[in-house]
């Protein structure tokens, strides 16, 4: 009877530390990535002063980083980011995959910025996510050479887009698809 009584009391003490330790790591991942989204909206005002202005009066914004890698003809990556909601203040904490076939060779380090000009695009990104194709870039940066920022496409504009790449080196030209969709584990659904 005791030695039941010990394993069932073990079996919550291990279960309630268990998921103690998995809260801590997705707080420490929704910290990094605050930091990181943090570290882009700096940049981009340090950058283009004006985009402060078009992200308070935007629906939200979304900022994301991903890490690809372009060998010949295949590529991918992956990423993580925040969809900032500006009417309820909710973030929304997203995954990100990309894939490629093209000709290339690189790795690169970059951060987007979507900021929603209207609702429905932002409301159908954070429940739907999104599928983009089609890109041709060149970058080569390196080491403490700094990055650059382009200014991407415009959505018909619903959606501006800005990319930030650091310590990269790429020369590229593909067909690209990336795919957006919620982190379940970080936002706790």
């Amino acid at each position: 009877m005791l030695r039941k009584i010990l394993t069932v009391l073990f079996s919550i003490v291990f279960l309630s530390m268990s998921a103690t330790a998995m809260a801590d790591k997705s707080e420490k991942k929704r910290q990094k990535i605050l930091s990181m989204r943090h570290e882009v909206l700096t940049e981009l005002f340090e950058t283009r002063p004006q985009a402060k202005a078009e992200i308070d009066d935007a629906e939200g914004y979304a900022v994301f980083s991903n890490i690809g890698v372009q060998l010949f003809l295949i590529g991918g990556g992956g990423g993580r980011g925040v969809v900032h909601d500006n009417h309820s203040n909710i973030d929304t904490y997203m995954k990100m995959a990309t894939a490629s076939v093209g000709l290339g060779l690189g790795v690169k380090d970059f951060r987007a910025l979507f900021i929603f000009h209207d609702r429905k695009a932002l409301d159908s990104f954070i429940r739907k996510g999104w599928d983009f194709s089609g890109e041709a870039d060149a970058a080569a940066r390196g080491g403490d050479k700094g990055g650059e920022i382009g200014e991407g496409a415009s959505f018909r504009k619903k959606v501006s887009v800005y990319q930030f790449t650091k310590n990269g080196l790429v020369l590229q030209a593909s067909l690209h698809g990336t795919k957006y969709w919620k982190d379940k584990k970080l936002n706790g659904n």
